[in-house]
């Protein structure tokens, strides 16, 4: 039997030697508030890599201090943050799998003691902070932080760059009519919505030629939001500017009840991959070899992005491997117990 999970998966000069991603997952480990890898980071991602994962995705990496989701995230914002992340990624690399960095910025989501920043001035709910509108200052000098963390994640040794325009991020809150209420042109059409990703996309691409994967909510919840006719829409956009693949998660724009189910977003990645025409990754209650492996033989995904799974067992590629009855080879240190 042909085993599409193990299968290698090669995107501009970058092939991973499987189709398994670590998802990009909050640790809330820089513990010194000021945004540098810790002992913590080094260990956490590289024993993913020993455990066989073909792509490992470091959490959501703040452009700009009031980026951060939490005072205790990675950040990107000076290039004092890239000696931590060069030493994450050689960990990484030692065991053969590929490195990606997601680019943040949390918006009006940011839990900081500090402003905040949003599209419009509306908080998320009535315990989070009411960000700062936007001007246009602030939208380009972001635009800038991004193209600058670019620049750093291409000299911390990264393969791939992941942008975070999901979960009510900045990036989302841009994207939603829930979130958006600007008059001017970064806000009302779905046009005019998509505009500051836009222009990230280009401040990132003058900074990197190499895989680009765009991170967005397939799902709003909210019979007012971006519908999967404008998710296409911005799907096929970011494949005009070049992005290579969507990751497709779903919700944290506003507030909502979400009832979860095994594979409960792979729909949304497939609806996308058949009516854009580009690659998606599907992620959410992915749990065994048996059901990545529907995923990716039925052509509904192109790869498979674990969080929690991953969480509880940095060796899953092996469980999920003995469950398809493929002979992954491990690392030379664990051949004995392998």
């Amino acid at each position: 039997m042909k085993h599409k999970l193990f299968e290698p998966y090669t995107v501009k000069d970058v092939t991973l030697k499987n189709r398994i991603v670590m998802s990009p997952m909050c640790m809330y480990s820089s513990d010194n508030q000021d945004g540098y890898a810790q002992p913590f980071h080094l260990t956490h991602y590289e024993s993913r890599a020993a455990g066989q994962v073909g792509l490992i995705i470091t959490e959501a990496t703040a452009v700009l201090p009031e980026g951060r989701i939490s005072h205790e995230d990675l950040g990107i914002w000076n290039d004092e943050h890239i000696e931590g992340l060069q030493k994450i990624n050689e960990g990484i690399h030692r065991h053969g799998a590929k490195a990606g960095i997601q680019l943040a910025h949390a918006g009006r989501k940011a839990n900081l003691r500090d402003e905040i920043f949003a599209p419009s001035a509306e908080a998320f709910s009535a315990s989070m902070k009411v960000p700062t509108e936007m001007a246009k200052e602030d939208i380009q000098r972001t635009v800038e932080a991004f193209r600058e963390g670019a620049r750093r994640s291409k000299e911390a040794g990264f393969d791939v760059i992941e942008l975070h325009a999901a979960h009510g991020y900045l990036i989302n809150q841009f994207l939603s009519p829930l979130t958006n209420k600007r008059d001017d042109e970064y806000g009302g059409t779905r046009e005019n919505r998509y505009r500051f990703l836009r222009e990230a996309i280009e401040a990132v691409k003058h900074e990197w030629n190499g895989p680009l994967f765009v991170r967005i909510s397939g799902e709003e919840y909210h019979k007012d939001g971006n519908t999967m006719d404008d998710f296409i829409y911005f799907a096929r956009e970011m494949k005009t500017q070049g992005v290579d693949l969507i990751d497709v998660s779903s919700g944290g724009v506003v507030p909502a009840a979400i009832d979860p189910y095994p594979g409960y977003q792979v729909t949304y990645a497939e609806q996308i991959k058949q009516g854009a025409g580009i690659d998606t990754g599907a992620v959410g209650l992915i749990t065994s070899g048996n059901q990545a492996e529907e995923i990716l033989q039925n052509e509904r995904a192109d790869l498979i992005f674990l969080a929690r799974a991953l969480l509880r067992n940095p060796y899953w590629p092996k469980e999920a491997a003995d469950e398809l009855g493929y002979s992954l080879e491990g690392p030379r240190q664990y051949t004995r117990a392998w």
